[in-house]
C-alpha cells in the first residue's frame, strides 16, 4: 500500500494527472478514491503517511463495551436491541455485532405454553397415575388416541409477508388488494385416531354434527 502510494505522489510531482496516473499504474476505476485521497494527503502533509489518529483505542473501547452490554443482558436478558443501542449511544449494527459474534447470543422467540394452575397439575398427576395402573399389565396395545380438528374453507393470508408490489393503491386489482372475510366461514371437521397396531382413516364429519360419547360411538367406533 505504501508502495503505492508513493508511487502516485512520485507521478503527481511529475505533473502527471488523476487519470493519467490510474493508466499508468493499472489502477481500476473502483480505486478512484484512494488515488484523490493519497494526492489530496500528500499536498496537505507533503507526505503519504496515515495522519495521527485521535480517542481511544478500538480494541480497548470494545472491550469496555463488550463488558458493559454483557452486564445489562445478564441483568435483563429481555433487553430490545434497539434500545439498549440508543442507550449507550452506538449504532444498532455495532450492537449486533458485539451481541452475536463478542458474546455468542442470539434471539430467540418466546412459546406459547398452556398455564397449569398447582390444581390443574394435581388433577393430571392423579389422572396419569390411575392410567398407569390401569395400563401396566396389559400395556397400550387397546387403546385408541383420537382427535378432532376443525378446517375452515378460507383463503389465508399474512399481513407482513403477502405484499404486493405496485405504485399505488389505486393501481391494484380488488382480487389481489382484498382478502374477503365472512362472519361464520365454511367448515370441516376430520377426525383421525392412531394406535399401536396403525392408523385409522379419515372421518369426515357432516355439519352441524355435534362431538359427544354418541357421536364416537355411532360415527367414529362402529366403522373400525
Amino acid at each position: 500500500m505504501e508502495k503505492e502510494r508513493s508511487a502516485i505522489v512520485e507521478l503527481f510531482q511529475k505533473g502527471k494527472k488523476q487519470k493519467e496516473i490510474m493508466k499508468l499504474l493499472k489502477i481500476p476505476q473502483t480505486r478512484r478514491n484512494f488515488v484523490i485521497r493519497t494526492i489530496k494527503r500528500f499536498n496537505e502533509t507533503g507526505g503519504v503517511m496515515d495522519r495521527a489518529r485521535t480517542g481511544r483505542s478500538v480494541s480497548i473501547t470494545t472491550v469496555k463495551m463488550r463488558k458493559v452490554v454483557r452486564s445489562r443482558v445478564w441483568r435483563n436478558p429481555q433487553r430490545s436491541i434497539r434500545k439498549m443501542a440508543k442507550e449507550l449511544k452506538i449504532s444498532r449494527g455495532s450492537l449486533q455485532t458485539i451481541v452475536k459474534r463478542d458474546l455468542g447470543l442470539s434471539s430467540f422467540k418466546k412459546r406459547k405454553v398452556h398455564f397449569l394452575s398447582d390444581k390443574i397439575k394435581t388433577k393430571r398427576l392423579s389422572r396419569s397415575k390411575v392410567l398407569h395402573t390401569r395400563f401396566a399389565a396389559q400395556g397400550l396395545d387397546q387403546v385408541l388416541f383420537s382427535d378432532e380438528k376443525l378446517f375452515t374453507v378460507e383463503q389465508a393470508f399474512n399481513r407482513q409477508n403477502d405484499g404486493i408490489l405496485s405504485k399505488s393503491t389505486s393501481t391494484i386489482p380488488d382480487e389481489y388488494r382484498y382478502v374477503k372475510r365472512v362472519k361464520k366461514p365454511l367448515s370441516l371437521m376430520v377426525w383421525p385416531g392412531v394406535s399401536s397396531v396403525g392408523r385409522t382413516l379419515l372421518v369426515f364429519v357432516p355439519a352441524g354434527v355435534k362431538i359427544n360419547a354418541a357421536t364416537y360411538k355411532s360415527s367414529f367406533y362402529s366403522p373400525l
